[in-house]
């Protein structure tokens, strides 16, 4: 299934699309496997996959850190899109790859974009390619069918918005703070007003990130966005965790109660 065909399906039924993140071999490969596999069963729409990076500017302490226990591994982005493959006849549940350009150059842009539509990726989402400097990339993915999806902050100005909705594909990606990622007990005060501007210049899906930690998070932005996107309370919660198992269950839980929020009240 394709993110467009997700977030019309979450329409029909009167719900918005989750989007959980995870980073990809935290705490290892194996663990990974099995959240995607929990992140399905329980009530995610669209798998945000992190690969990991030295330097993620986009990412507060809390990712970061999941990406040093995955680099400490020695995971490489080949073995990435061989997990992704690997589960692909099991699980129909778009997955984005989220990560920085540096890995991806160096992979090779068309070799990434079609190694990566053979293992069964959907998109992905590279926080530190600004629309200038994309062409190259977009040439490649959308050869392969592959959604980019871009970001807008709330500093970037209306013009310079619309033309990053223009350039995206699957949805836009709305950062709800200026910062970096991280759960967050409160919501910015200006985030609805920007959303509500944001759906004013474009009809395409809008997912809103960083920040929301809460089912209770979830469901205050169900009027306003099509998406949302929950990732460092679910880091948090892989990190804290003593075994597999537990991780699982806790996760299962958590992503169980956040699809719960999605609902549309009448």
């Amino acid at each position: 299934m394709t993110i467009t065909q997700i977030f019309k399906k979450a329409q029909r039924q009167g719900r918005r699309v989750l989007i959980p993140f995870i980073t990809a071999g935290d705490p290892d490969l194996e663990t990974t496997k099995r959240l995607i596999f929990t992140i399905a069963q329980n009530g995610g729409d669209i798998l945000e996959l992190g690969v990991p990076f030295s330097d993620p500017l986009a990412d507060g302490p809390t990712i970061q850190a999941a990406s040093q226990r995955a680099l400490k591994n020695g995971l490489t982005l080949k073995e990435i899109l061989d997990l992704v493959k690997d589960i692909r006849a099991e699980i129909n549940m778009p997955i984005v790859l989220m990560g920085y350009y540096n890995p991806f150059f160096q992979y090779g842009l068309e070799r990434l974009a079609q190694d990566a539509a053979k293992a069964g990726v959907n998109g992905f989402i590279i926080p530190d390619l600004p629309i200038e400097e994309a062409e190259e990339w977009l040439k490649h993915s959308r050869k392969h069918k592959l959604d980019t999806i871009f970001l807008v902050t709330p500093t970037t100005p209306l013009s310079r918005a619309k033309k990053i909705t223009q350039k995206s594909s699957g949805f836009i990606y709305y950062v709800s703070v200026t910062g970096v990622t991280g759960a967050r007990k409160e919501l910015p005060k200006d985030l609805i007003a920007n959303l509500k501007q944001l759906k004013q210049i474009t009809r395409k899906p809008i997912g809103v990130g960083f920040g929301i930690s809460s089912p209770e998070h979830v469901q205050r932005l169900v009027p306003y966005a099509d998406g949302i996107v929950v990732g460092s309370a679910i880091v948090r919660i892989i990190e804290k965790g003593q075994n597999p198992d537990e991780i699982c269950a806790k996760v299962g839980k958590f992503i169980q109660d956040l699809a719960q929020a999605t609902k549309i009240k009448n």
